[in-house]
């Protein structure tokens, strides 16, 4: 029976083929984004907790998806050998260790989705054996409640099939669409980094009623619920959000007043320079 570099016998973890009706999926790698996808596939019945393993170096992160019904293991080749599907959610620079590692395990049977940011899919493909079914996403942290906005773009080998099945189990947790790989850095600086834009946003709204004396609590819920209102018209509308800013407005009222001041300080401008910083910083962490 062979041996893993660990001392682990492989040969105890038959592998598993894809069925129509039963996916095994493994996460190598068990933080906060990995456990946000996860939630999403269990809440929407899209394959049930003890088909799922995760593996982390320590218990740190492991007790939230025991809770879950998850199984859990410290060996990422255990986690190869009993998943078809194989998330990779480490940090950037431990994957290629993580990849050497589980690479004699990788089979024709195996689809690999790396959600590693800076990694390209011809990194993935050059450190994985010849033929490995590669596919690379970027979600954005909202998934970890079921509301994100993800790209994915397939490798050289994955066809339709691993694309249609991606897309229709990351679908449980918010927006997924299928993108050219360029686009990805593009979606950093645009969503995976913008989150944090709107944080920021909504903090200087509440705030903004806070100064003119609304209690802080109060106006935060407001502040949410107002980005969460509009967002939804426009994805329900379809509408430009220049077309939903000009309803709001009318002459001489209290908005057009309001957008002054905002044009004055050069808002729009200044968030198409954030996107840009944080696409730029994307395209140089995938050179480093």
């Amino acid at each position: 029976m062979p041996i893993s570099a660990g001392g682990v016998a492989m040969g105890a973890w038959p592998r598993v083929a894809m069925e129509a009706s039963e996916l095994w999926v493994g996460f190598v790698g068990a933080g906060r984004m990995a456990g946000g996808l996860v939630r999403g596939l269990l809440q929407a019945g899209k394959v049930p907790a003890s088909n799922v393993l995760a593996s982390a170096p320590s218990d740190k992160n492991l007790d939230a998806w025991r809770e879950l019904g998850c199984r859990t293991t410290h060996c990422n080749l255990e986690v190869v050998y009993r998943s078809t599907l194989v998330f990779l959610a480490t940090k950037p620079h431990i994957l290629p260790g993580v990849l050497e590692e589980i690479r004699p395990a990788v089979g024709s049977q195996h689809i690999v989705v790396s959600l590693v940011a800076g990694v390209t899919i011809q990194t993935l493909q050059r450190l994985l054996p010849p033929g490995t079914k590669v596919l690379r996403i970027m979600p954005n942290l909202p998934c970890v409640v079921q509301a994100g906005a993800m790209v994915f773009s397939r490798g050289s080998n994955a066809g339709d099939e691993e694309a249609a099945l991606l897309k229709s189990l990351l679908s449980s947790c918010g927006l997924c669409e299928e993108v050219p790989e360029s686009y990805i850095d593009i979606h950093t600086g645009l969503s995976g980094s913008g989150v944090a834009y709107v944080y920021l946003f909504a903090e200087a709204l509440a705030e903004g009623a806070v100064k003119m004396g609304m209690p802080g609590a109060l106006a935060s819920r407001i502040a949410a619920q107002t980005l969460l209102g509009a967002a939804k018209m426009l994805l329900e509308t379809g509408e430009h959000p220049a077309k939903l800013r000009g309803d709001v407005c009318t002459p001489g009222g209290t908005t057009i007043y309001a957008l002054h001041q905002l044009e004055k300080g050069a808002l729009r401008a200044t968030i198409m320079d954030a996107v840009e910083a944080a696409t730029n910083r994307a395209c140089d962490m995938a050179k480093d």
